[in-house]
């Protein structure tokens, strides 16, 4: 039985790619921080598939280094290789630039990008001896065009993106495929700030016309881990509705 490994798993889009992932016969090691609910809700439905005890969860603030580190020894305590790993946990920021404070820029920065950095260097030498491994890392739309009031989310999640590239050349000699996945306007609470005629007016730029769904990004997160995409390393793949054409 392969394993993945999902941070954010308690969210909408991670709850979704976790339950997919246990739809295809996954074990899924699901990172949370306080929201409990969510991962309660995803055991639920791993009960109701008749796949009970295929969830592992794992609590960490993503903002520290030493939980991230406490959670990983967990992990590898109780599996000896992750077959995927989905770094899908992000935190936002909806504000002016010149009112952004370092602690928060540095927060960003912690859970966007630095906490895929510290999961994947746990996982990659298991799958290095493997020789194969995929790696899926959640970034954003804002991270390929930027956000006025969002540049600090905007920044990380575009470290992100160069992470990516970066990583999938220095990996691919081990048979481990990197890639990244840019959700646009997804239907889950993080938009919650949004009010209805915002949330209209996205959704007149987007040219599907539509929000996306959490499942929409599952359904592209699973895909480049299946053996279908074995030949597709490297690349950052839109799945906005066409926000961003």
């Amino acid at each position: 039985m392969k394993t993945v490994f999902i941070s954010g798993a308690s969210g909408g889009i991670g709850n979704a790619i976790a339950r997919k992932f246990l739809q295809e016969g996954y074990f899924v090691v699901a990172q949370y921080n306080s929201n409990y609910n969510g991962i309660k809700a995803l055991i639920d439905y791993s009960e109701s598939i008749g796949r009970g005890g295929y969830v592992f969860a794992v609590k960490a603030d993503l903002r520290s280094s030493a939980q991230i580190e406490e959670m990983l020894s967990l992990v590898k305590k109780n599996f000896k290789y992750i077959d995927v790993v989905v770094n899908n946990a992000g935190a936002g920021l909806y504000k002016l630039i010149t009112q952004t404070t370092d602690k928060e820029w540095d927060d960003l920065f912690a859970v966007n990008a630095k906490s895929a950095f510290l999961i994947n260097n746990a996982f990659i030498g298991g799958m290095i001896d493997k020789k194969c491994g995929r790696i899926i890392n959640v970034s954003s739309m804002w991270g390929n065009v930027g956000a006025s009031m969002e540049v600090a989310y905007s920044a990380s999640k575009a470290s992100l993106i160069g992470y990516t590239k970066a990583l999938a050349k220095e990996l691919a000699p081990s048979g481990i495929t990197v890639n990244c996945v840019c959700p646009g306007v997804i239907d889950t609470p993080m938009n919650s700030r949004f009010n209805e005629s915002e949330i209209l007016e996205l959704i007149e730029q987007t040219p599907l016309g539509r929000l996306g769904t959490p499942e929409d990004v599952a359904q592209l997160v699973y895909y480049l881990s299946s053996n279908g995409a074995s030949f597709i390393t490297g690349q950052v793949i839109s799945c906005d509705g066409g926000f961003t054409v």
